[in-house]
């Protein structure tokens, strides 16, 4: 007779408390949407390199990850919405960890910020903190100042932090988890991050949890709703769809977006709905052509993509 493993339960535990965790989000969305220059800055920031030079990104984190962790096992990256709520975030990330007890006691938490062109003003920050065009950065977008440093660059920066077994030497997991804006990006990092390679050459375990996004990238021109082509000629469009993607995500070659599309399905992508987001009105919903061509409701739209 097999008996469980008991960190295998623990894990699984953590997992679901996180999953618990970003369900009940959806308050703190709706809160911090309505008031875009109230959510506080990130106490902490690091320093990202590019080939376009240098920058600085806002960010929370649990532990010194300048000093080698040899405790830590798993690493979780929780992604705000489009309030920009980092502490939110981050706040009922730690909440997640602090139940799920010793299950979490061998993980950093981390929340990076996306902030808008307005933050860096109202807060007085410095001019090389990176800043997005409202919400750019869900779509992996170029920075607007002080550099077009990509929002995917920031997620590769953290990701490449975290494979360097120098600080990590005993990192197993990686969960990428991001609600409604935040899910937005995970999901499309998804299918076109570049950093998923580096983890898996350092033997990591990447995992990336979807909550309640407001839509998905298509990686054909399929859609839940009848002929979108005929009402719509951007519905296949990035972010919707692989057409005219951002130059983080330009197609290598001919066969790209069918190897991305094969990768998509092979990684471990984990889909949480609402059940209650089936609000067509909803006012934070996408209700552009494009979004209305996956689905009239959150709920409905994350349905039928997984399907």
């Amino acid at each position: 007779m097999r008996h469980p493993d008991p960190a295998g339960v623990m894990a699984m535990h953590f997992r679901r408390t996180i999953a618990a965790a970003l369900c009940s989000l959806g308050s703190i969305f709706c809160v911090s949407a309505a008031a875009r220059h109230a959510a506080p800055i990130a106490s902490q920031a690091f320093r990202i390199s590019t080939a376009h030079g240098s920058a600085s990104e806002p960010f929370e984190i649990s532990l010194d990850w300048s000093q080698p962790q040899p405790g830590i096992n798993r690493a979780v990256i929780v992604f705000h919405g489009v309030g920009r709520d980092v502490t939110g975030y981050y706040r009922t990330l730690q909440d997640a960890a602090e139940q799920a007890g010793a299950a979490a006691r061998d993980t950093i938490l981390i929340a990076p910020q996306f902030l808008d062109e307005e933050d860096i003003g109202a807060h007085h920050l410095r001019a090389d903190v990176l800043r997005w065009r409202r919400v750019a950065w869900e779509a992996g977008g170029p920075a607007a100042a002080p550099l077009p440093i990509s929002s995917y660059e920031v997620v590769d920066a953290l990701l490449a932090r975290l494979a360097d077994r120098s600080l990590f030497p005993n990192l197993k997991t990686v969960v990428l988890a991001g609600h409604s804006g935040g899910g937005q990006l995970v999901q499309r990092y998804a299918a076109v991050g570049k950093a998923a390679a580096v983890l898996s050459s350092a033997g990591i375990h990447l995992r990336f949890v979807v909550a309640n996004p407001s839509s998905y990238l298509y990686f054909s021109d399929e859609r839940p709703a009848a002929a979108p082509k005929a009402r719509c000629r951007d519905f296949n469009r990035w972010k919707y769809g692989p057409f005219d993607p951002p130059a983080y995500a330009k197609p290598e070659g001919a066969d790209t977006w069918t190897r991305r599309e094969a990768d998509y399905a092979r990684r471990d992508v984990l889909y949480l709905l609402g059940t209650a987001d089936i609000d067509p009105h909803e006012k934070d919903l996408d209700t552009s052509c494009a979004g209305e061509a996956q689905g009239l409701t959150r709920f409905v739209r994350g349905q039928t993509h997984f399907a």
